[in-house]
């Protein structure tokens, strides 16, 4: 039977990381609650990846709805240069106050790959503004990830199929080896010093590598990170914009990790899953490097809605949140659930590992053949998952119930039976 392709002129709207020609139709969601999707055609499903990581709260939390409903009557959007307002200052208040350490000075923007740049800005500006030249290359790690943007894909691990492409056109960037044993921080201690000359600063994702592949690594790698930068003077600055405020068991995986940066990036669920916004936030030495009566010493940077109101006020609802209600031990009850239940894919065909760490749960398989036909069978059966590269993982809202989040975790474990059992039945 002949499958009909659809007519390029009749789609208008080009989605995300997609081969528009033969991917299988989008699925139309009309509404949402708490941790479920409602699609068009009347089914239901337990959304287990939080939208890309940001619905926290669930959605449409009332408190959050009620404030920027209350901030749209009142101003929806005003620029940020030469004027101010309350939801902007307050924000970057709170934040200053949760950030670890002296990470006090926040500057906002729509997004988190440009969250990074800006971070990224931030360190060679820091150099220059000291009147060092040269220093305009960053050490960033392999299985790192750290946006789709230009610069961002030039810290990314360079093999990553996603950005592989654009190798040629990309700001060369000098990739290393986590330091995660002593014979891995020597050579990354000794890539520091023999390129001294070049390098603005060190950029991670801390204890979880994200999009790269879900990768997990120790408190003790970051301290390593963090002795090395410290001898040699240099910015280490922590994308925090995927394990920033809760996923993994504490607000920010810098305070689990006990290790402060200097500059520290953060998006994603800042506005638990309502309305874009992200933050570049930087110490006092960095601030203080900007600080002079000499107007080239400013950071020359502005998105055009950085700050926008109405996000600003969904952001400090959020943070209300966490501060009223049990978020945090929310999380550690999921990490509860997949340490009590994923071990069961061990025995599934094709497995590889299988990992969790607060509200992050991974199966890692050997492959991810007929993927079409692995995240169908997740729709079929009520749960909205999205498989990448070889990784099954599930990142559900928070506020997930026990009785969803088991359903969500067994549902998870029979389809990836069922379709291994096709594709990987001989190991």
């Amino acid at each position: 039977m002949k499958t009909s392709r659809p007519d390029p002129a009749s789609l208008h709207l080009w989605r995300p990381y997609t081969q528009m020609k033969t991917t299988p139709a989008a699925l139309p969601v009309t509404s949402a609650e708490g941790v479920r999707l409602h699609l068009a055609d009347g089914r239901t499903l337990i959304d287990g990846i939080s939208s890309w990581w940001t619905v926290c709260h669930g959605y449409r939390h009332p408190h959050i709805i009620e404030a920027v409903k209350d901030q749209l009557d009142r101003v929806p959007h005003v620029m940020l240069g030469g004027l101010t307002h309350d939801p902007a200052e307050r924000l970057a208040a709170r934040l200053a106050a949760l950030a670890p350490g002296d990470l006090n000075h926040v500057f906002f923007c729509e997004s988190g790959s440009v969250s990074v740049e800006i971070a990224m800005k931030m360190a060679i500006q820091y150099w220059i503004n000291q009147g060092i030249h040269g220093r305009t290359r960053f050490v960033a790690f392999r299985g790192g990830y750290h946006g789709d943007t230009i610069a961002t894909m030039s810290v990314c691990d360079p093999d990553e199929g996603m950005h592989s492409l654009f190798a040629g056109s990309l700001p060369h960037q000098i990739i290393a080896d986590l330091p995660v044993d002593a014979g891995s921080r020597a050579r990354f201690e000794a890539l520091l010093d023999a390129q001294a000359g070049e390098i603005a600063g060190v950029m991670t994702e801390p204890l979880v590598q994200g999009a790269g592949g879900m990768k997990f690594h120790s408190p003790e790698t970051l301290q390593a990170m963090r002795e090395a930068c410290d001898a040699r003077g240099l910015p280490l600055i922590f994308d925090e914009i995927m394990t920033g405020f809760g996923r993994l068991g504490t607000l920010f995986a810098a305070g689990k990790a006990g290790v402060t940066p200097d500059i520290m990036t953060v998006s994603k669920a800042l506005t638990g899953g309502t309305l874009p916004l992200a933050a570049a936030i930087a110490s006092k030495q960095i601030f203080n490097a900007f600080w002079s009566d000499q107007a080239s010493a400013a950071l020359m940077h502005g998105p055009t809605y950085m700050g926008n109101p109405a996000a600003c006020a969904a952001a400090n609802a959020s943070l209300d949140l966490f501060e009223r209600e049990p978020r945090l031990q929310q999380v550690a009850a999921i990490e509860r659930a997949f340490a009590r239940l994923l071990p069961a894919a061990r025995d599934i065909p094709g497995v590889v590992d299988v990992r969790w760490q607060g509200a992050i749960g991974v199966i890692e398989m050997a492959g991810l053949p007929d993927l079409d036909s692995l995240k169908a069978g997740f729709v079929e059966s009520g749960i909205w998952v999205r498989p990448f590269n070889n990784i099954i993982y599930l990142m559900p809202p928070f506020v997930i119930g026990d009785s969803d989040l088991e359903i969500l975790i067994n549902t998870c474990l029979g389809v990836t039976r069922r379709w291994a059992g096709r594709h990987f039945a001989g190991l």
